[in-house]
Parts: structure tokens; C-alpha cells; sequence
């Protein structure tokens, strides 16, 4: 048990204990090095799936179907066993990134820890938008939430906070807070999406259907009524039309931003299209002794494909600590052009490894191909159809031989969703 002033070295710490953070740690361990320390602000391991009472968790990485608290609780105790040194209710003050070991201060209930580290991984997920991020008008009663607090209000403080909700939105996680409404026997009065089709691809929209949740399409929140609670909202389509609907609550869902916080103050760079800090195929961002991994760096994946990203990035730290990564000087830059939102990673530099594919999102409905250009020349041309929000894959490979940056654009047609400027983006 730390002290009130506790001092610990690690070989490598990392921050977050989601999926991303808890698998890095365990296949460093696996690895051989020797002092592994996770540190996380909530008082529980697992990340946001131990807020998810439903399957599916832990086929790729148990071989069974799991809900998300058992889910987290096996990666928990898989970096247990793997004799990772967890520390729980630990937020990360600073990070002082001077020559020598990197300095960590944090604040415990327990009082100050300091941790230097030879590397660091920051994996410290997401968050959905809040309702003043969003500029929604109207009234500020209770029953207006997203749906990390709507999970945790369910399946950890056993709460029903409303029982006819509105829900806002069309991602995955849309379909989740379906479920969890399920949980508590409330009633969703509708989903609506500002865009002409859902977020998620159509076949998933046959769980509202088989719900009885009418979903609108092309349908926004122009105020929200109540006094002390939700009772009803007022919604705008898009040809004009205005519709009070009546509710006892309203569910934000989406519009992920990674938690970046930490990179910002330490001085990372950011990439503006994610929002998260800026890497290279390597997984080190602009201070080469500091890694990153997981949703932080592309808003947002699966707890399964978090759970992979950790583990290669482990692989990646270990490989450093041996002094087995090439220099991260000089490196080529890749930009996201037009069409496209982000591009991950934003970096590569000479030599073999790193992550097989390049992560993308598109702005909007992609019927067409995605061209990359090194200057003038065009250096990669894709075929290409998808949707805002869904995973884009590249290879890596294909930009190997590039000398100089390089632009990854959206190329010929392209079909627009017509969404309303109360997108997320």
C-alpha cells in the first residue's frame, strides 16, 4: 500500500486500464519486462465496458461470449496474474518529459505517488459530447444524459433514471443504450438522426424495429421542456416540420472525443482531425518515450479492437526498450484531405513494422475510391464505399516507399448524407 508521499520506478507505465491499457500491460509482461504499472482514475479496472451489463465481450480475446463487467474483470485479473502492478483511484497530475527517465506526479486518496518510467503508453479512451458541447436549447430539468451515465446509473449504482426516454443518435452505441433501457423496462419514445440513414449499417437498425422504436431520419432537437424533470421535446425534420414529442428523458449517444487531456498538457502534438495525439506506425507520438494506444487516438472502436491495438503496442514498447525500433527522425507526414476526417498514424518513418494498416474515417457517404497523392503524383488509389464513423483500412505498405508527405483524399463521386450542422464531427 502506497504512502502519503510514495515514490515507484516502472519500466513502463501506463495510463488507463481499459481493454487498450490492460492488454498493453499484460503482453509487456508476457514479454519479460519486468516493472509494469497501470494507473487509473476509477476505482475499478476494466474500462467502459464494466458499464455494459449485455454481451457480445471476449470472443477475440477469451473465446467466449461475455458481458462487459465479466469481460473486464477477466482482463483485470489476466494483468493480475501477468504480475502487473495496478494502481486504482490514481489520476495523473503531470508528466515532466525531461532528459532521463520520464516523471510522473499523481494524486491518490492515499495521498501524492510519483512514478518515473523509461516509457509511457496513454491509453485513456473517449467521451461522448455533452449537452453543452452540442448547443441544445431549452430548459436544464433532470433526465438528460449520455449514455456512459445512463450505464453506470444502471448497471452500477441499480438506478432507473428515467422511463421514457428520447434517444439522439444512431451509432453503436445508440444500440447499446437499447439494451440497456431494456435492463431497467424503459420504453424509448423514438431515435432520431440528423442524417437521411443511420450511422450504423442498415441491417443493425432491425433491433429498434424489433423493439417498437420508431426511428426519425433527418430530425433534430430544437428545444427540450421541463421543470424539474424531462417532460417533452421539440424536434425540426428537415423539410420544416416541428413535432413536440413527449418524454420523461433525453439519451445523447456518440459524438466521441478522445480524452486527450493528459497528451494536451503534456505537451503532445494533437491532430486536429481525431483529436487525439498525433503518432507515427510505431505507436510513439511527438515524444518518441511516450506511446499511445486505444480509442485515444481514433474515436470510436470496439472494446475487441481496442484490446488488439494494446497488445501490438505492448509489442512495440518492449521492442524499444531493446533498442529494436527504428529512429522516429526523419518521418514522412500523412495528411487528411478532402472527404477525409482523420488519418491514423500520422507519421511513418523508415523501416519495417509497425502497424499493418492506416486508420481512416470518412466526412460523409463514400461511393468512389481513396487516392493518395506525394505532392502531385498519385502514389495509391482504393476502391472505396462506406459512411461516416465506420473503419476505414489502408496498408501501411502501400506508403513505404513515399519520400515526402503525403495527402489522402476522398477521389470522384461522392455521395453526401445531407446532415445538419448539429453533426458531431
Amino acid at each position: 500500500m502506497s504512502g502519503p508521499f510514495d515514490v515507484r520506478s516502472a519500466d513502463v507505465l501506463i495510463v488507463g486500464a481499459g481493454p487498450a491499457g490492460l492488454s498493453a500491460a499484460t503482453r509487456l509482461r508476457q514479454l519479460g519486462v519486468a516493472k509494469v504499472i497501470v494507473v487509473d482514475r476509477e476505482q475499478q479496472g476494466g474500462g467502459i465496458p464494466r458499464h455494459c451489463g449485455h454481451p457480445p465481450f471476449g470472443m477475440r480475446e477469451f473465446g467466449r461470449v461475455l458481458t462487459g463487467p465479466a469481460y473486464a474483470r477477466k482482463l483485470v485479473e489476466r494483468a493480475v496474474h501477468a504480475g502487473v502492478d495496478l494502481q486504482l483511484g490514481c489520476s495523473v497530475v503531470s508528466i515532466d518529459c525531461s532528459d532521463g527517465d520520464l516523471v510522473v506526479a499523481c494524486a491518490t486518496n492515499r495521498g501524492a505517488l510519483t512514478v518515473t518510467a523509461k516509457r509511457i503508453v496513454i491509453a485513456t479512451g473517449v467521451r461522448e459530447r455533452p449537452r453543452s458541447a452540442r448547443l441544445l436549447g431549452g430548459d436544464r430539468p433532470l433526465g438528460i444524459l449520455n449514455t456512459g451515465a445512463l450505464q453506470e446509473y444502471v448497471y452500477l449504482e441499480r438506478l432507473a433514471p428515467f422511463r421514457r426516454p428520447l434517444i439522439v443518435g444512431t451509432e453503436l452505441v445508440a444500440l447499446s443504450s437499447l439494451l440497456t433501457c431494456r435492463k431497467i423496462g424503459a420504453r424509448p419514445v423514438a431515435m432520431i438522426e440528423a442524417g437521411s440513414h443511420s450511422t450504423v449499417r442498415r441491417a443493425s437498425m432491425a433491433l429498434p424495429r424489433l423493439l417498437g422504436v420508431p426511428v426519425r431520419y433527418e430530425t433534430e432537437i430544437v428545444d427540450i421542456e421541463g421543470r424539474r424533470r424531462v417532460e417533452a421535446v421539440t424536434v425540426r425534420a428537415r423539410d420544416g416540420r416541428v413535432d413536440t414529442i413527449d418524454c420523461d428523458g433525453v439519451l445523447l449517444t456518440g459524438c466521441f472525443r478522445p480524452e486527450a487531456a493528459l497528451a494536451r498538457t503534456a505537451g503532445l502534438e494533437i491532430d486536429t482531425g481525431s483529436g487525439g495525439p498525433a503518432i507515427d506506425q510505431f505507436a510513439r507520438t511527438s515524444e518518441p518515450r511516450i506511446f499511445a494506444a486505444g480509442n485515444v487516438l481514433h474515436p470510436v472502436d470496439t472494446a475487441g479492437w481496442s484490446w488488439r491495438e494494446g497488445r501490438k503496442v505492448g509489442e512495440f514498447v518492449a521492442q524499444d526498450l531493446a533498442g529494436k525500433l527504428p529512429d522516429a527522425k526523419p518521418a514522412i507526414k500523412l495528411t487528411a484531405g478532402p472527404g477525409i476526417r482523420y488519418v491514423v498514424p500520422q507519421r511513418l518513418v523508415p523501416g519495417e513494422g509497425g502497424f499493418e494498416n492506416l486508420q481512416l474515417r470518412a466526412d460523409n457517404d463514400v461511393s468512389s475510391g481513396l487516392v493518395a497523392y506525394e505532392g502531385n503524383a498519385l502514389i495509391r488509389k482504393q476502391a472505396l464505399s462506406t459512411g461516416p464513423e465506420r473503419r476505414i483500412l489502408a496498408p501501411t505498405s502501400a506508403f513505404a516507399g513515399a519520400r515526402g508527405d503525403v495527402t489522402i483524399s476522398i477521389d470522384g463521386e461522392e455521395k453526401t448524407s445531407n446532415r445538419s450542422g448539429s453533426e458531431c464531427v
